[in-house]
């Protein structure tokens, strides 16, 4: 079987995260994200000016990034970045945004515990029959909340 690979970012939030909500009615997460940059020198390297980019979630993955990041919290990002145009004043803009299915904070940068609780669907998939637990054929469960839908 083959590695499922997406691409990934890292960096740190660079401003203070919004919310908003999709024509769908999904919970939309935005921030500015800086990306550091460095020069590699006999003895080192030199810090560069960081670049900006923008971050986007949805549905699930938007409502816990919400209540976990701040602005200047470093993470690390799996997702895919998408191109579009948008126009302003007449003029035709292309633009790129990374879009996260998944996001949580750098452990290399970053002081935290862990909370092991287990969630509802989390528990239900530990006690699931063997043949389902070797299959990876566990039923999905359905949402919390009509707005908290999986990925």
């Amino acid at each position: 079987m083959t590695f499922h690979t997406q691409q990934s970012l890292s960096g740190f939030i660079a401003s203070e995260p919004q919310q908003s909500v999709t024509e769908n009615g999904d919970t939309r997460f935005y921030v500015r994200v800086g990306q550091p940059h460095f020069r590699r020198e006999e003895g080192g390297f030199s810090p560069l000016e960081p670049s900006f980019h923008d971050l986007v979630a949805y549905r699930a993955t938007a409502e816990r990034a919400l209540t976990r990041f701040a602005k200047g919290d470093s993470f690390v990002a799996e997702g895919y970045i998408r191109s579009f145009q948008l126009e302003r004043e007449g003029e035709v803009i292309d633009r790129e945004e990374f879009v996260a299915k998944k996001i949580g904070h750098d452990l290399a940068r970053t002081n935290y515990e862990v909370d092991r609780t287990r969630r509802p669907a989390q528990a239900e998939a530990l006690n699931a029959p063997v043949d389902q637990k070797v299959t990876g054929r566990v039923p999905r469960l359905a949402p919390a909340s009509s707005t908290a839908r999986g990925l």
